[in-house]
């Protein structure tokens, strides 16, 4: 048994001085006794439910599309540092073959592994419109396949759609009745009535909203306007301040709240200096926060999820557990893991990050084992 004292203790609705005390799993929060338990003094630093990115494709020069299990791993293990506790490595729009090959190796690390838990895979790509390709390549573009998410259910968290393409609404209502995969709306030209009838056959999530869709029209609402208005649907944000202004971040806020699911897209150029990289094969240059290719297209993020909910905290004003639970519950919600993850609670999974009130990361814990603390390497 473990325990964390003096700390500032974030639950889904409300930060309070207190500790946890925990072994694989949460057994007490607030005024705990530890007893014999191994002691882990947090001298006053917030507690808070490890972070869960739905929506990641690399991080330190691995890409999940590359479809090699040790490079999966290898992002697994560096994201503890940024709080990440679980994630669903994402897929490019590139050849099916490499795509399966993804799936293959992210189905096995759903059975265990280092790092980051993986939850299964988000695929983002290649049935999308290629008018909204954004940094996805044309070449490898289909039309929607059910048969293959359907095959491989068991190992996908997440499908990226454009409703608009042929048997695009069909693949919806398949998908939707035969799995548990959540259909993410993106990489769309779909107007509103459209995204409306995506929503209406059971899509119930917009892949990183504003981005690869037509703006928000006051005649024609599109994407952006059904997302806004329909509770079921979760929406994807970059919240890197360069993808979206932060001014939206507060309106955003505001308008669907729980909804809201902070990503990072992040490509395999994070966690590393300025240069060049690529993205689902493609060449991107990488100068600051920006990442694009060759000819001017914004190209994914080396956001993190740290920073994620810092830039949101910061740009709406909101206190910690609010932003902290849009990098946590709300995209465990999204992909259906609630009940084991996303917040700290009795009886869930040990998923436990400490850090100061800049969301710097101190210590993560994954199942009440430490896998990263910023004084020393974890063996």
């Amino acid at each position: 048994m473990k325990a964390i004292i003096n700390a500032k203790v974030v639950t889904e609705n409300s930060a309070a001085d207190g500790g946890i005390l925990f072994d694989e799993r949460i057994c007490e929060i607030g005024d705990i006794h530890a007893g014999g338990a191994e002691v882990i003094d947090a001298c006053g630093a917030y507690v808070i439910p490890g972070f869960v990115d739905v929506h990641i494709h690399g991080y330190k020069g691995f890409d999940t599309s590359d479809g090699n299990k040790s490079g999966i791993e290898n992002i697994a293990k560096a994201l503890t540092s940024n709080g990440v506790t679980a994630w669903c490595p994402t897929t490019m729009t590139v050849s099916m073959e490499d795509i399966q090959t993804a799936l293959d190796q992210i189905g096995e690390l759903m059975q265990g592994g280092e790092g980051a838990r993986v939850l299964g895979a988000n695929v983002e790509g290649p049935f999308i419109n290629p008018e909204k390709k954004g940094a996805q390549s044309a070449e490898f573009v289909k039309k929607p396949n059910a048969d293959f998410i359907i095959k491989n259910k068991d190992r996908i968290k997440l499908v990226t759609l454009a409703p608009e393409v042929d048997g695009g609404i069909e693949f919806i209502k398949r998908v939707t009745a035969e799995t548990e995969v959540n259909v993410s709306v993106g990489h769309t030209a779909a107007n509103l009535n459209l995204a409306c009838a995506a929503f209406a056959a059971g899509a119930r999530q917009v892949t990183h909203l504003f981005n690869a869709m037509p703006p928000l029209n006051h005649r024609e609402p599109g994407v952006i306007g059904a997302a806004l208005t329909d509770d079921r649907v979760y929406c994807e944000l970059i919240a890197d301040t360069f993808h979206i202004n932060p001014v939206l971040f507060k309106i955003l806020d505001k308008v669907i709240g729980d909804r809201l699911v902070l990503i990072t897209d992040c490509m395999r150029a994070g966690g590393m200096p300025d240069g060049e990289y690529t993205l689902g094969g493609q060449p991107v240059s990488v100068r600051g926060i920006e990442c694009r290719l060759s000819d001017g297209t914004i190209a994914g993020s080396i956001l993190t999820m740290n920073m994620a909910v810092k830039n949101f905290m910061d740009a709406v004003g909101c206190p910690i557990w609010e932003a902290v639970k849009k990098a946590s519950l709300n995209p465990a919600r999204s992909v259906g893991e609630d009940e084991n993850i996303g917040s700290l609670a009795v009886g869930k999974r040990a998923d436990i990050v400490i850090c100061d009130s800049n969301i710097n990361i101190q210590k993560t814990i994954i199942s009440g084992s430490l896998a990263y603390d910023c004084n020393r390497q974890i063996v």
